[in-house]
């Protein structure tokens, strides 16, 4: 009782301000803070934040207090609802330009030998102000060059196909013709990816089963790619020669970007797969005249170099990375302690150096980016001290 009347006075002390419980986040998720240690609520996030979609959850990063998101708080959302997908006749198809066609039960796939990944990724679509669609969970499943090879691609196979068992209407526009049609989700893969070692057949999270929102009872994960990548309720594996252009490949997930060459600005699509550097501050505490700043990063595996904060127009400092969250895939979870806080309203940034030199960009740095998605621009945050 003790420990939750505390969490309870902490949301209604600082969380509450922020609109936490219109997120549905329960009174457990509060983060564990040490003795004497209280939120500092972000001013410039709304007092009753946008409540997620009902085909949505939503991670309160706030809450973040742990390596690996716990399997109710992990994040999801999909474009076709949740399918329901019986596990004693699920059947993974493997087909197309292989030499021995494959259908495969959950238990033919458990008795292959198994591979374990940690890797935190997010939705391209995760931006500020709430940075909500991103998670971080361990992995278990058959690596997906084990099926392949089991199946023997064909050396004119340059394209993998991975279908979902979700599905819905789609109108496609051709011209001046319009068509309904009855589509799977779909995302692919080139074959150098596709044989690599580290794609992987899942169906276990953190130790357990795959929850209906994350997949159950098989999705793809594909370490260091964006959230759309990860094919949920994996249902068939296509290998073809062409390249797959279903509206989630080739419409719905790209990026605009404008590039000056030969001094003019040249417009170009890009499609939505490895993740961008990103850094970001979650969330803010307070223990004495000492606060703690509690931050994110999301990448594609590239080493990091350093993760910095900056308060105001000060110099940036060195924050430190938590060593549990140092396997190359995971998400680096990072904290800086500030000192010497005045009273007032101040801003804090973060900002993250990969071992390439790659430094995460200012949003002045994207304003050639049309799109919204791919958003990895540094992001100021504001509290008040009291």
């Amino acid at each position: 009782m003790t420990m939750h009347s505390t969490r309870r006075g902490i949301l209604k002390g600082g969380l509450a301000v922020a609109g936490l419980s219109a997120l549905g986040i329960p009174d457990w998720a509060l983060p564990v803070l040490a003795q004497g240690e209280t939120i500092v609520p972000f001013t410039d996030l709304p007092a009753t934040p946008p409540a997620a979609a009902a085909d949505r959850r939503l991670l309160d990063v706030r809450t973040i207090d742990a390596p690996l998101t716990p399997k109710d708080s992990f994040f999801t959302t999909q474009h076709y609802g949740h399918p329901t997908v019986d596990p004693q006749t699920f059947k993974l198809k493997v087909s197309g330009l292989v030499n021995k066609p494959l259908s495969l039960s959950l238990d033919d796939l458990r008795h292959m030998k198994t591979n374990e990944i940690t890797f935190g990724f997010e939705c391209s679509g995760n931006r500020r102000p709430l940075q909500g669609l991103c998670s971080n969970g361990r992995w278990t499943g058959v690596p997906l060059r084990t099926v392949l090879e089991q199946a023997g691609v064909k050396n004119e196979a340059k394209e993998f196909v991975f279908f979902g068992a979700d599905r819905g209407d789609e109108e496609v526009e051709f011209r001046t013709q319009k068509f309904t049609v009855n589509q799977q989700f779909g995302r692919s893969m080139p074959r150098e990816k596709a044989l690599s070692s580290e794609p992987l057949l899942a169906y276990n999270m953190n130790g357990e089963p795959l929850t209906k929102h994350q997949g159950f009872p098989l999705r793809l994960i594909v370490p260091g790619w964006y959230g759309v990548g990860n094919v949920k309720w994996l249902s068939e594996i296509n290998a073809q020669e062409d390249q797959y252009l279903g509206k989630y490949q080739a419409r719905w997930y790209r990026t605009l970007r404008g590039e000056m060459i030969n001094g003019e600005m040249k417009w170009t699509e890009a499609a939505v797969t490895s993740m961008q550097l990103k850094s970001f501050i979650a969330r803010v505490s307070r223990n004495g005249d000492r606060y703690n700043v509690r931050g994110v990063i999301l990448n594609d595996g590239t080493p990091i170099k350093s993760v910095e904060v900056k308060v105001d127009d000060g110099p940036w400092q060195a924050a430190t990375i938590d060593k549990a969250t140092s396997d190359k895939y995971s998400w680096k979870l990072f904290n800086y302690t500030w000192t010497g806080a005045t009273p007032g309203e101040h801003t804090l940034v973060s900002r993250v150096t990969d071992v390439t030199g790659l430094v995460q960009p200012t949003e002045k740095d994207l304003e050639n980016k049309k799109t919204f998605l791919e958003d990895n621009s540094q992001y100021p945050r504001k509290v008040m001290i009291a």
